[in-house]
């Protein structure tokens, strides 16, 4: 059994360098990118407080055969399964490959509700070989809940995950 619980009182740094320690040591060697993206799900679950959804999108295809975001492992409310590239704040980042971090997410055009609960977000790729794979993607009830700090955290994790997911 795991047991990854990290003190409230760690400041943001801190708090993201003892999380990519904890999916390290849960996704050193695993070569299943699924059971992977469920754990760190998990795991940011756990460490990122004032989240009420946590979770990844897989770059997949749709019927005809046009790059797509799937949903992958999460925590939180049921989700859109299916987000064109380009469209929304995860699919923004996925065309892009770049880190959104979104302070009011009903400000963001194109913003796609999955939960009408969520009010600030942010996504960041995971990029293998220049290619965006999957995207981590955090959204909470708070607007401006995530920080440059959080978006920092985040991006480190994805490097880490970019050839586990």
């Amino acid at each position: 059994m795991y047991d990854f619980k990290p003190d409230a009182s760690l400041d943001t740094a801190e708090l993201y360098r003892q999380l990519c320690d904890a999916a390290d040591a849960l996704t050193q060697g695993e070569p299943d990118a699924v059971a992977n993206m469920a754990n760190v799900a998990a795991l940011i679950w756990e460490f990122v407080p004032d989240l009420n959804w946590a979770g990844f999108y897989r770059m997949g295809a749709n019927a005809a055969g046009e790059d797509e975001l799937v949903l992958g492992p999460f925590v939180g409310r049921p989700a859109c399964i299916r987000i064109p590239v380009g469209q929304g704040v995860c699919g923004t980042a996925a065309a892009d490959a770049t880190t959104q971090l979104v302070e009011d997410v009903h400000a963001f055009p194109g913003h796609i509700a999955c939960d009408a609960a969520s009010e600030s977000e942010v996504v960041v790729p995971i990029v293998r070989n220049g290619k965006v794979v999957a995207i981590i993607d955090c959204d909470s009830p708070t607007k401006a809940r995530f920080s440059q700090g959080d978006a920092d955290g985040l991006e480190k994790l994805a490097l880490l995950l970019s050839d586990r997911v």
